[in-house]
């Protein structure tokens, strides 16, 4: 029988991969209810050709333009609530979150909540909510299945590993340097956003270029792979490897290392993700290594990027210093995007944020909302200094 799936931001580049791993995988997936933010046009044309019956639009504003565009039996849900509301369908099996900021928070949680497992590509659950989110689903028994490409590929590279987190030495995420790799660092605060949105390997949405440009990805995905995989920041690593060939590898202490390798395309960790624990074949290439011309491996500028020191400290510290992290770096970033700050303005930012910051627990969902708007406000006012 085939697993059912609800998929919250299918609009995005993550929502459309995962609607063709589902098309290729007919027996083995099904979508039963799709989730956007505003993009009715492409929302109701997903709905009629996947057949859903549910449908849930965030911004509730639009909502009779997407009734207009769908059959009269498809149900349509509307603002936050609707997005819990198709995240806990009696009927699902699974919740993929792909929506960007902190949308995405509340429905993953009560897809926790109400026994499905959770597929997460929106970093935002887990580097604000690592410590909550980990520890109700661990409660409800449910599995947390990672989607983005990094910590994907050190869950296959775990998957089945039975020594514990004893016998890991240390988590290696690969990047791919972003477009700025070889820049000097003098350079920097002349790159304009053009060149920033040049990205070398992956085609994707402007905030996470431009994280990619200047590593705050990858940052965000060593507070990610903490909370994923229960290791401390300080057995949390970053390599440059500008072919992204390797997705990310494993370091156990008898000095093994276990990588995970494929091509440059999201539906093969959101495959993995989603038939998890079968390996299907769908539609994927294989890797051809005669193909490969060579693999290389850069120790990363940590001095000129400082994304990846910032998010150790914010990963070391724990409670509401993570999500701080992140909501000033996606003030910075719209600021640098809007022109009214240089490129290295978007490191400065965060870091004089997190240094301002009086850090809390976060054992609850409402000191965490509240850093991170205090954060946007505080990031926000350094823009009229």
């Amino acid at each position: 029988m085939a697993k059912k799936i609800v998929l919250l931001g299918s609009t995005g580049s993550i929502g459309c991969s995962t609607l063709k791993v589902a098309e290729d995988l007919p027996e083995e997936l099904k979508i039963i209810a799709l989730a956007a933010h505003s993009n009715v046009e492409k929302l109701a044309h997903q709905a009629r050709h996947t057949g859903v019956k549910h449908v849930a639009l965030y911004q509730s504003e639009r909502v009779e333009v997407l009734r207009g565009l769908l059959p009269p039996d498809v149900k349509i849900y509307t603002g936050p609530e609707g997005l819990i509301e198709v995240a806990t369908l009696t009927e699902a099996d699974a919740v993929l979150v792909a929506i960007v900021g902190t949308a995405g928070l509340h429905p993953a949680l009560a897809a926790i909540r109400a026994g499905k497992d959770l597929a997460v590509a929106s970093k935002e659950i887990l580097v604000m909510a690592g410590e909550i989110v980990t520890r109700e689903a661990h409660q409800a028994g449910v599995k947390l299945l990672p989607v983005d490409s990094e910590h994907n590929a050190i869950f296959q590279c775990l998957d089945g590993h039975r020594g514990g987190e004893a016998e890991i030495s240390r988590l290696i995420l690969t990047a791919s340097g972003g477009p700025f790799r070889n820049t000097p660092a003098n350079e920097l605060p002349l790159v304009t956003l053009a060149q920033a949105l040049k990205h070398p390997t992956w085609e994707m949405g402007r905030k996470i270029t431009i994280d990619s440009a200047s590593l705050f990805n990858k940052g965000l995905e060593m507070i990610e792979a903490r909370w994923l995989f229960g290791i401390g920041m300080d057995r949390i690593d970053v390599i440059v490897h500008p072919q992204s060939i390797i997705h990310s590898m494993v370091e156990f202490t008898d000095g093994s290392v276990l990588a995970q390798m494929s091509h440059t395309d999201m539906c093969f960790p959101i495959q993995y993700a989603l038939t998890w624990p079968k390996r299907l074949r769908g539609g994927l290439k294989p890797l051809r290594f005669e193909e490969l011309a060579k693999l290389e491996f850069i120790a990363p500028r940590e001095n000129d990027f400082p994304a990846l020191r910032l998010a150790r400290e914010a990963g070391t510290a724990g409670g509401t210093l993570p999500a701080v992290y992140n909501a000033a770096n996606e003030i910075a970033v719209d600021a640098f995007i809007n022109g009214r700050i240089p490129f290295p303005g978007i490191w400065q930012m965060v870091e004089k944020t997190m240094q301002a910051h009086n850090i809390q627990a976060a054992a609850e969902l409402e000191p965490i909302l509240e850093a991170d708007q205090w954060a946007r406000v505080h990031a926000s006012a350094q823009l009229h200094q």
